[in-house]
């Protein structure tokens, strides 16, 4: 798995968890087994099956041992062995020394299949033994034996096998069940903090500093990356002052250079020169009134009054009137109403109109009728441009969203319009209109 991916946390620690405990299991069946605990490596058991092996039968009708590699061995390594053969019918093969104790059992155990002796408490003195039937190439026969040998491979793997299904597989399924219930339960709690702080970074935004990740509930392995987080929120929030410090100063000192300049294209001689940089003047002014608009805003209005509409509007259009004139546009204004009274800050509800008003200018297609109407409770701004597509209606209110690239302004108006109206309550809509652009502002 790629570092540089997603990964489940829960899957990650479900397997790394299983394969720790496996590893510890198989470590810990491991030294038992070498131990003897599990699996006997010298043992009379093994001295049956190396005997059982060997049996063979010969042409008297009895049996022998044939020389395999592992009765070589046992014969090697055990020099003081001994072990009875028998058929039931009077055939029997013996070899060493047959202790005293087993020596006149003869054919006293020929109904029982297998027997231990020696292994009981209070037997400490008496000689183990094992007797068991088994079935070779020459019959069934009793073997009896007290010498113990060394298991061949082939009982060695048998018991790893056994083992392992036996034992270590079933533990292991055991294990994983309880991993798989528990890693989910686990991770919940840990995470659990995490998934707090995640529901708070995912709630800041641009407008909402200040906020900070909560470090309650969190693992202390976690908590370092909370603080750096907690850390760089500080300082953006540091930066973001000091930039909205920076733009509120140029724009205060952008004033006076763009009310001498504007005084001063106003002594031209009326031309289409003029024309064009009065409008860029007035769009470098209302840059600057958008950019401190922004900063009262953030600050909050606080000094609300009763304000009629009517005549509000009528000196908005009075001041842009002439801007809206030069640019190529006649103005209409109609009142719908003689009065229509709301409550607000002036000076932003006469921002809020002035930006749309700079809106229709800019795209109304420079010609045709600006119209603006006053309904109680509303203004709707109209122009017979190329209205609005139905995709873009919601982005042109984000900031420093332009339609055109090569348009003037910086994209803020419209978010200032929308902000203006919530704080005022009301909202600001495109209406449906079958051409030319609409905006309407909605009052409370």
């Amino acid at each position: 798995m790629s570092r540089d991916r997603p990964y489940s946390l829960r899957r990650r620690l479900f397997w790394q968890l299983l394969a720790v405990q496996g590893v510890v299991l198989v470590l810990v069946v491991g030294v038992l087994f070498g131990s003897g605990q599990l699996f006997d490596f010298e043992s009379t058991e093994n001295t049956v099956e190396i005997l059982k092996m060997a049996i063979q039968p010969d042409q008297q009708g009895e049996f022998s041992l044939r020389d395999t590699k592992e009765m070589k061995t046992f014969r090697d390594t055990v020099p003081d062995r001994w072990f009875v053969i028998r058929d039931g019918k009077g055939h029997q093969l013996s070899e060493g020394t047959v202790p005293t104790e087993y020596a006149a059992l003869g054919n006293t155990l020929d109904q029982v299949g297998q027997a231990r002796f020696g292994w009981n408490v209070g037997d400490g003195d008496r000689p183990v033994a094992r007797m068991r039937w088994v079935e070779t190439k020459a019959g069934r026969l009793q073997i009896l034996t007290g010498s113990p040998a060394s298991a061949p491979l082939y009982l060695v793997l048998l018991g790893v096998s056994l083992v392992l299904l036996k034992l270590v597989l079933p533990i292991l399924g055991i294990l994983a069940l309880g991993a798989c219930v528990a890693t989910p339960l686990v991770v919940r709690r840990v995470m659990a903090g995490m998934e707090r702080a995640a529901a708070q970074a995912d709630s800041i935004d641009i407008e909402q500093r200040g906020v900070r990740l909560a470090s309650a509930g969190m693992p202390t392995e976690v908590a370092p990356f909370v603080r750096a987080v907690n850390g760089a929120l500080g300082r953006l929030d540091d930066g973001y002052d000091l930039q909205e410090l920076f733009l509120a100063d140029a724009a205060h000192e952008l004033r006076t250079p763009i009310a001498i300049l504007k005084t001063r294209i106003a002594s031209l001689p009326q031309s289409s020169v003029k024309s064009h940089l009065t409008e860029d003047v007035a769009r470098m002014a209302v840059l600057t009134e958008q950019m401190l608009d922004l900063q009262r805003l953030k600050q909050g209005i606080d000094h609300f009054s009763d304000l009629d509409l009517v005549p509000l509007t009528q000196r908005v259009m009075l001041d842009i009137g002439p801007l809206a004139f030069s640019a190529g546009y006649e103005v209409a204004f109609e009142a719908k109403t003689h009065s229509t009274l709301v409550n607000g800050d002036p000076v932003a509800i006469e921002r809020a109109l002035t930006n749309l008003v700079q809106n229709a200018i800019d795209h109304g297609g420079r010609t045709g009728i600006i119209s603006v109407t006053v309904w109680p409770k509303s203004i709707e701004i109209n122009d017979q441009g190329e209205g609005v597509p139905v995709e873009l209606r919601e982005r042109i209110f984000e900031p420093f969203f332009k339609r055109h690239h090569g348009a003037g302004g910086a994209g803020l108006g419209l978010k200032l319009v929308r902000e203006i109206m919530g704080l005022h309550g009301g909202t600001v809509v495109i209406a449906e209109k079958s051409s030319g652009g609409c905006f309407k502002m909605i009052f409370p």
